[in-house]
């Protein structure tokens, strides 16, 4: 008896050893998180020019309103809170437009082309949460409009970003299970070439390329790295048998879901996609995209 109240005691002093040493290892992984996201990035960029035309004007705010930029940054611009699960946490986008004491008031064409396309502030710090890499294949023509376009918009009431991460978020982001936009994106990369638009495979694709933050690179779905644990995985848009793909016969009934978040049986589709932006995306991008997430292989 007295051998078995030493192994318990004994056993009880090692777990907390463990437990101890789990946390200490816990806050040191923070603290790299931390660090790593005070990092300095040094890529080359060629800037894209700002295009003042009224047509590029007018394709640069389509742009932002159907590609996810007004989800997290508003329709003004003037940012909003993204993310606040009441567990620490708290993602609120900055306020992006001309006002003259914001954070984009002295931004030049480099700057703005190094923050969407690279997801690297003008100073080298990354651009934390901000998915850059569904941004990276915009043509120049589509950059250029879209600089154009965020340089126009009227001075919004917003303040600066907001980013709060729990410790566990910046430990998973220290050891590279979560990575940055800049940490995805091949920095390398020429600017995409402009592709005529239309409803083809080839516009489709460059239309899709607005998924892959959540969805990624190849679509499939998954988790979506460093959201709350409320938040569902990502779908895996290939047409896979069981796949939600499934659901929609023609682009028509695709479409609807984008403009209404609803399947065609009346059902909702998880909050988390940015239908604010999906249902601004005219017919050709939406029948295009269909065709292209129609055509690809679930093996590829």
């Amino acid at each position: 008896m007295v051998h078995g109240r030493r192994w318990i005691k004994r056993l009880g002093i090692a777990l907390v050893g463990l437990v101890a040493a789990a946390a200490a290892a816990l806050v040191v992984a923070a603290q790299l998180g931390e660090r790593k996201m005070q990092r300095r990035i040094d890529v080359p960029v060629t800037a894209v020019a700002a295009r003042g035309d009224p047509q590029s004007i007018e394709r640069g705010g389509y742009l932002y309103r159907s590609r996810g930029c007004m989800d997290c940054h508003g329709a003004d611009g003037g940012g909003k809170v993204v993310v606040d699960d009441g567990n620490g946490l708290l993602v609120k986008a900055p306020d992006i437009t001309r006002r003259p004491d914001g954070i984009t008031a002295e931004y030049s064409d480099l700057d703005w082309t190094r923050t969407i396309r690279h997801g690297i502030k003008p100073d080298g710090r990354p651009v934390l949460i901000m998915p850059s890499e569904d941004y990276n294949r915009l043509t120049d023509q589509d950059l250029g409009g879209l600089i154009g376009y965020l340089r126009q918009m009227p001075p919004a009431q917003g303040g600066p970003a907001i980013v709060q991460l729990p410790m566990p978020v910046k430990a998973l982001y220290a050891i590279g299970a979560i990575d940055d936009a800049a940490g995805k994106i091949d920095h390398r990369l020429p600017p995409a070439q402009p592709v005529p638009e239309g409803v083809t495979v080839e516009h489709g694709a460059y239309v899709a390329n607005a998924c892959i933050g959540c969805h990624g690179p190849r679509l499939e779905g998954g988790r979506i790295p460093g959201s709350p644990p409320d938040w569902p995985p990502a779908a895996d848009l290939r047409p896979t048998p069981n796949g939600p793909m499934r659901n929609y016969a023609d682009a028509k009934a695709f479409g609807a879901m984008l403009k209404t978040g609803k399947r065609p049986d009346g059902s909702d589709v998880s909050t988390v996609m940015p239908f604010l932006s999906l249902k601004e995306m005219k017919d050709t991008d939406v029948q295009a995209l269909f065709l292209y997430l129609r055509g690809l292989r679930a093996g590829g």
